[in-house]
């Protein structure tokens, strides 16, 4: 049998109770649309930047939901590009 070497096995963090998945911005996947502008630009920066997905708490599936909307948002005027 082969011995393992180094030192003792490092102990690994307990997982967070609260690892869920949050929405801190509160949106609903139904709300997400092109026309809702005021809560697209909540979900935008000041320089016209997306926020990223640990501050808006979306999933993967609603963030590409998201972009797409903003996209078709600001090609319809009804957004700026940059503000």
């Amino acid at each position: 049998m082969a011995m393992m070497r180094g030192g003792p096995a490092k102990k690994r963090k307990p997982r967070r109770p609260d690892m869920g998945r949050v929405r801190p911005m509160n949106v609903k996947p139904e709300e997400i649309d092109y026309k809702n502008v005021a809560l697209l630009q909540r979900l935008v920066s000041a320089q016209g930047k997306l926020f990223s997905r640990k501050r808006t708490g979306l999933t993967a599936n609603l963030q590409r939901k998201l972009t797409q909307e903003i996209k078709r948002s600001r090609h319809m005027a009804l957004m700026p590009f940059v503000s």
